[in-house]
């Protein structure tokens, strides 16, 4: 793991502490800090984040967030011992929606094909090769 990497994740830790602790802001929906990219040089930080909710929901949490910049900025630059605070820009991160989105794809998909296939029929008084291979099982 590379000083970027620690320093990103430091900085994912305590954003996400600060804005469910400190920040009282009625605006803020359900935030999760999904994660942060920091420049090579550790002067700006991309936070992206996730919020529970209506897409109205991400406009608000968004602005609230922007006009609690300098003082998550100066809360961050408290926390971690860093030369220079870095410059914190928010992104909305909707990987999450997305994601559910595609899990809902693949289960019609699963539905529709349970539709379409017919049970398996066997014939009478011959067992199912399932039956077999268990029974081979147990005789080892």
């Amino acid at each position: 793991m590379s000083r970027i990497d620690k320093v990103a994740e430091a900085v994912r830790q305590e954003a996400s502490l600060i804005i469910h602790d400190k920040l009282k802001d009625p605006r803020l929906g359900f935030v999760t800090v999904t994660r942060v990219e920091m420049a090579p040089d550790l002067r700006i930080a991309k936070i992206y984040f996730s919020v529970l909710g209506k897409p109205e929901d991400f406009k608000k949490t968004k602005d609230a967030l922007d006009s609690a910049l300098g003082y998550i900025r100066m809360l961050i630059a408290e926390r971690i011992n860093l030369r220079f605070a870095p410059e914190i820009i928010f992104y909305e991160d909707h990987s999450s929606e997305y994601s559910v989105r595609i899990q809902e794809v693949l289960d019609k998909i699963k539905e529709d094909d349970a539709e379409k296939t017919p049970p398996l029929k066997t014939k009478r008084g011959r067992k199912s090769v399932a039956t077999k291979v268990r029974r081979s099982r147990k005789k080892v």
